[in-house]
């Protein structure tokens, strides 16, 4: 099984939150679309037709991928956006 570049998965998480504010403020129709491209692509990478269930897979996969490279010197820092 391929497993998502965790660098990628972690720029469209931040992207969808970002998009997702923006939306909550003030709804532009590029940027619900954006929105909607993102939603897609974090699906199709995490394997689901949900972004709900996208999501909890890219926090599991950050969060698994953070927690090994702590324990890697070579790792970026073993630091995820996921509490």
């Amino acid at each position: 099984m391929l497993v998502p570049d965790p660098k990628v998965v972690r720029e469209l998480l931040t992207r969808y939150a970002s998009l997702r504010i923006a939306q909550a403020e003030r709804h532009h129709p590029a940027a619900a679309r954006e929105l909607e491209d993102v939603s897609y692509t974090l699906c199709v990478m995490m394997g689901t037709s949900a972004i709900h269930e996208a999501i909890a897979k890219a926090d599991a996969l950050l969060l698994t991928k953070g927690r090994s490279e702590t324990a890697d010197p070579d790792g970026e820092n073993g630091l995820t956006l996921v509490g």
